[in-house]
């Protein structure tokens, strides 16, 4: 359904369509590879409120769960990294209580903030008790559907003088980078640092810290509180500088957010040619990364076992299933290495990391891993020869 009265936030009714992917599959629902089809499919769309400029989900939609897969190496380092941050700052208590909120994606602060001492709880547990430190540190808030009532329950579990912190993957990221699969159903929210220091304004809240990271293309952990006494110099500059950076990049702009359109069918149409020609001209690609960031590209392209053989993942649970959508296979990342390609398309580029580390067996038989938001446009089947693709 449409979002119906309003904004999952302010309930305004004035805003954009900035995007829209059409009907797309869950990108949690991995058939077994012989399942009947076609699979599920509901509209994908992101909405603009013109009030609070949170950049939403336009419809809400029942999906099928995830499979559970395992946590990427990079967002584990970006917890390590944003604990050192916070103690940095100085926004960790020497001791206290935390809540933290739980998350789809798995991984937890608890061992990372026990080992400075902190006591960690669930938020559902002594719910009653406030928190020095509200910690939704794990992409949590974006998975609800009522924006305004899960920003209302991390602030309920505040103290009067406690700090908030949240980390989110950042629209000004998303559009630097042109990360138009980021869109996906049950992510409700995508947050630019300015429109979420204005939601938290309406709590009593203020911003009073800000740090992006590199996770992502450009995650921010953004830390906010009641005692506006608690900014320090040097934290408030680092704040103004993540703020004037987003605006930068047009944030703010309906007319710049729009350009995610053009980036859809353009990178789509990309990898759709890259394929064709690679197969007309007997190169053998395969893909790493079953994640959810790749279901819509891959459909959006219009790509199917023919053109893509297989997708390598990690996580067992999705071996011997498709891709959302296609007859794509999910393979083990020893098939992968077996079948010797001469490509290994990463999907996501924070994978490619710990995937080349794992998988030495690519390279040593001549093969070459390239990140897919690398393609460019294609004119002869020479271009596909493995020495002639930029590898990362």
């Amino acid at each position: 359904m449409l979002i119906g009265p309003g904004c999952r936030f302010c309930g305004s009714t004035i805003g954009e369509k900035v995007l829209d992917l059409g009907r797309q599959p869950p990108s949690e629902h991995f058939a077994p590879l012989l399942a009947p089809e076609p699979d599920p499919g509901f509209p994908l769309r992101m909405w603009w409120c013109a009030r609070c400029r949170l950049a939403q989900l336009a419809d809400t939609a029942d999906v099928p769960e995830e499979p559970v897969g395992i946590e990427p190496a990079a967002l584990a380092e970006q917890r390590v990294a944003a604990v050192e941050w916070l103690l940095e700052e100085r926004l960790l208590p020497a001791a206290g209580r935390v809540a933290e909120f739980p998350s789809p994606h798995g991984g937890s602060f608890a061992e990372l903030l026990g080992r400075v001492g902190l006591s960690v709880a669930p938020a559902g547990a002594r719910a009653e008790e406030p928190a020095d430190v509200v910690l939704d540190g794990c992409f949590g808030l974006m998975h609800a559907s009522d924006q305004r009532a899960a920003l209302a329950a991390r602030v309920d579990r505040l103290s009067a003088g406690g700090v908030l912190v949240l980390q989110f993957h950042s629209l000004a990221a998303i559009m630097r980078h042109e990360q138009w699969s980021a869109l996906r159903h049950g992510h409700f929210a995508y947050y630019s640092t300015p429109a979420l220091c204005g939601m938290l304004g309406q709590f009593g809240l203020t911003a009073i810290a800000a740090r992006r990271f590199p996770l992502y293309g450009g995650t921010v952990c953004l830390a906010a509180s009641r005692a506006a006494g608690r900014a320090r110099p040097g934290s408030l500059a680092g704040l103004r500088a993540v703020l004037a950076d987003e605006r930068s990049e047009g944030v703010l702009d309906v007319a710049t957010l729009r350009g995610l359109r053009g980036a859809a069918v353009r990178t789509a149409g990309q990898l759709r040619d890259y394929l064709s020609t690679a197969r007309a001209g007997g190169t053998r690609v395969l893909a790493y990364g079953a994640a959810s960031r790749a279901v819509a590209l891959l459909n959006l392209a219009g790509l199917d076992e023919r053109l893509l053989p297989g997708v390598a993942d990690a996580s067992p649970v999705k071996w011997g299933r498709r891709m959302p959508g296609t007859r794509i296979p999910v393979i083990t990342p020893a098939e992968l290495v077996e079948r010797s390609p001469d490509v290994v398309l990463v999907l996501l580029p924070e994978l490619l990391p710990e995937a080349r580390a794992g998988l030495p067996g690519i390279e040593r038989a001549g093969g070459r891993w390239v990140e897919v938001g690398t393609l460019g446009p294609v004119d002869r089947t020479d271009d596909l020869a493995p020495s002639a693709w930029s590898a990362s």
